[in-house]
């Protein structure tokens, strides 16, 4: 009887409509579209990691002669949170903001245009290079925090437009 429950399991499963994204491994079709983007410069400390964080998820899959191009523009802000009586900050929050595009580089259409963020506490203690420290780890994490959610957002609109009727 289990077995038979197993099996109807696995066939209605199979009906279901999912299938993997990144099917095909790095010779699949996202993973190679993914491979074709290139990150145009991003300004700032926070631009930098946000595009290296890019080029490392999108150059997974290896090399391949530009396609797309991203443009990135970034909001970081750094706000106080918490004031104590003496009109001490004692918790911060960093906001790291992107509005991106996916331009396709034959045409000049754009593919996605998104916004994406990610924010994160810092708690203010009474040394000041620990609340500097905390500040800059917070922007490392949120720029990689950042990079995943734009790749994934990229990696599921190039895959419409693969399953898109040509």
């Amino acid at each position: 009887m289990r077995i038979v429950l197993a099996s109807l399991a696995l066939a209605l499963l199979s009906g279901c409509g999912l299938a993997p994204m990144y099917a095909g491994g790095g010779s699949g079709m996202v993973a190679q579209s993914l491979a074709a983007i290139e990150v145009a410069p991003i300004e700032g400390r926070a631009g930098w990691l946000v595009r290296s964080a890019l080029e490392e998820r999108l150059g997974a899959a290896g090399q391949a002669n530009a396609r797309y191009r991203m443009d990135v523009r970034l909001d970081d802000q750094l706000e106080g949170l918490a004031v104590l009586r003496d009109d001490t900050i004692s918790r911060e929050r960093r906001t790291l903001r992107a509005r991106y595009q996916l331009v396709d580089l034959a045409t000049g259409e754009i593919l996605l245009d998104a916004t994406d963020g990610s924010d994160a506490g810092i708690d203010v203690v009474s040394s000041e290079y620990a609340v500097i420290a905390a500040e800059q780890t917070a922007l490392q994490n949120l720029s990689q925090d950042l990079a995943q959610r734009m790749v994934t957002r990229v990696a599921l609109a190039l895959r419409e437009q693969g399953e898109a009727p040509q």
